[in-house]
């Protein structure tokens, strides 16, 4: 009897502490599920500006702007999206998600379409990147929270192909955009996007349903309290250097293949799809593996392997084979940390904390999203030609080994506190 009954008390100990619920008190996990709060796994839980870029720096479309001001632009876009994040998570709690959604899609849609219509860069400023940027927010801060609420064996599975959608979708995009912008025109190409978003984004919107009844998050604009662990300081310093690498390979793509490769401007917009398309691929499969062998490690792992294919394939890749072959494997890898982040939120701060942690993380995001391209763009040196974007290369792979850094030791953080809960738990 005395065998049984301390196999059971691990046993439980075990299956609670894979849950993960959150304690009162700061920096601990609770032990103690709650099965009235444990998500079913599965259930109603399972139903660019990147060639924009290259054609505005490929051409004067706006008289008088130079690069820095489209590398803002498309800074702007993902800032303002984040920005929001503690006004768009109060705003959800108090009006709900389909209010604050909704509005998001008519700023999105707007923004684009309002872009058709600029013909100076000020215009560009505050149409596809304040506009568009605020519409991005106002729909994907809301919606983000709430996967995690429906998955916990399967969350970071269900997170890889909720997120692999944007990859597919994208290299449509890209394609489409590229096809509409030498076929129709640049205008024609930001509204016809304008109106996809409206629609697309509209269907989503009224299909997404949330637990909230069930979890009751607090949903927080600024959980300070939350900065007292260790853990979460960890899991924000990861965001912050992951996104200066992320966003400078994501808009530098593009333009590098153009003025280092010598591509066409067509190559370069399928460059931007295949991306899309390792995306599509590869985020399934890293959910999959995230939930096979630990989030946290998964996340460390592809972390330093971002920043390693960084200078052993980009750095010399001149060819466009070459270039293709690190635009599908950077794609499947880079973004790493838009399909983990939510899953890793719970790993780290338990349920009820995601949609007030994911409001830190948004906040810690927009310093990198909004000037690590400029940041790119700026290190660039033209008159070194076949090596002129030595220095953004090298900026992007050491902003991803430096993240590796910190989510590694905020894997040996877990298991340390995984080895001193485990005997409090076989005493209970």
């Amino acid at each position: 009897m005395g065998n049984w009954s301390l196999h059971t008390k691990r046993k439980v100990a075990t299956d609670a502490e894979d849950l993960n619920i959150s304690r009162a008190d700061y920096g601990q996990t609770s032990l103690v599920a709650e099965p009235t709060d444990a998500p079913p796994d599965g259930g109603y839980g399972w139903v660019t500006y990147g060639v924009f870029l290259s054609y505005y720096l490929a051409t004067d479309h706006f008289p008088g702007a130079t690069p820095l001001d489209y590398a803002f632009i498309g800074g702007i876009e993902f800032g303002a999206a984040m920005l929001i994040s503690p006004a768009c998570t109060i705003l959800t709690r108090e009006f709900g998600r389909v209010s604050v959604m909704s509005v998001g899609v008519c700023m999105i849609s707007g923004g684009f379409i309002a872009a058709s219509f600029a013909s100076q860069i000020w215009q560009l400023y505050l149409s596809q990147g304040v506009l568009v940027g605020l519409g991005i927010g106002s729909i994907f801060i809301p919606s983000i929270a709430i996967l995690p609420q429906w998955f916990l064996k399967r969350r970071s599975l269900a997170q890889g192909l909720a997120s692999s959608g944007s990859g597919f979708l994208g290299m449509a995009f890209s394609l489409g955009t590229s096809a509409m912008i030498e076929q129709i025109s640049l205008a024609w190409a930001l509204r016809i996007t304008g109106i996809l978003c409206f629609v697309g984004n509209s269907v989503a919107t009224l299909l997404v349903r949330d637990r909230n009844h069930l979890v009751k998050p607090p949903q927080l604009g600024f959980a300070i309290h939350l900065l007292r662990r260790k853990q979460v300081l960890l899991l924000l310093s990861w965001a912050f250097t992951n996104l200066l690498g992320y966003m400078t390979i994501l808009y530098s793509m593009s333009n590098y293949a153009v003025q280092v490769a010598g591509l066409s401007q067509a190559q370069a917009g399928v460059l931007t799809a295949v991306l899309n398309l390792g995306t599509g691929i590869g985020r399934p499969c890293i959910g999959l593996a995230s939930d096979r062998f630990g989030r946290i490690e998964v996340a460390a792992y592809l972390t330093v392997f971002n920043g390693v294919i960084v200078f052993a394939i980009w750095v010399p890749a001149i060819d466009y084979g070459v270039i293709l072959f690190f635009a599908i494997l950077s794609g499947a890898c880079l973004g790493t940390y838009w399909m983990t982040v939510g899953p890793l939120c719970a790993e780290v701060a338990g349920l009820k904390e995601v949609p007030s942690f994911l409001s830190l993380q948004w906040l810690t995001t927009v310093l990198p999203c909004t000037f690590a391209e400029v940041v790119a763009l700026y290190l660039r040196r033209p008159e070194m030609g076949r090596w002129g974007y030595l220095y953004p290369q090298i900026f992007a792979g050491l902003s991803y080994l430096v993240a590796g850094v910190f989510m590694f030791e905020l894997l040996r953080e877990r298991k340390k506190q995984k080895r001193m809960a485990q005997p409090e738990m076989t005493q209970t």
